[in-house]
C-alpha cells in the first residue's frame, strides 16, 4: 500500500466511526422516545420507568461525549496530516490524471517565516 492508500484507509475508518456514533445516538434517542410513548399509551405513571429512562439518557450523554472525543480526534488527525506535508486532501491524486493538477483560483504566494 502506498501512502495515499494508507491515509485514505484511516480517513474511511474515521468517517465510518463518526457515522456509527451518529447512528447510535439516533437509535438511543429513539429508544427514549419509545419508552415515553409506550408509557403514555399504557397510561402508566412516569415513576414506573424513571430509572430505566434515566439510564438511557445517561447512555445518550456518554455517546455525546464519545462523539466530542471523536471530533477532537478528527481535528488532530487533520493537523497531523498537514504537518506531515500531505496537504489538505488525501484523495486529490485519485481525482486528476497523472501530471494534471486542479486549477488554482486567486493569488497564492509563499509567506516569509
Amino acid at each position: 500500500m502506498d501512502k495515499a492508500q494508507v491515509i485514505a484507509s484511516v480517513a474511511g475508518d474515521l468517517h465510518a466511526s463518526e457515522k456509527a456514533l451518529d447512528e447510535a445516538i439516533t437509535r438511543a434517542t429513539t429508544l427514549v422516545q419509545s419508552m415515553i410513548g409506550s408509557r403514555e399509551a399504557l397510561n402508566i405513571s412516569a415513576v414506573v420507568g424513571a430509572d430505566s429512562q434515566a439510564r438511557a439518557l445517561e447512555a445518550i450523554a456518554s455517546l455525546g461525549a464519545a462523539r466530542q472525543a471523536l471530533i477532537a480526534c478528527h481535528a488532530e488527525l487533520a493537523k497531523d496530516h498537514r504537518r506531515l506535508g500531505y496537504g489538505v486532501y488525501a484523495e486529490i491524486a485519485e481525482k486528476y490524471p497523472e501530471g494534471q493538477k486542479p486549477k488554482v483560483v486567486g493569488e497564492h504566494r509563499l509567506r516569509a517565516v
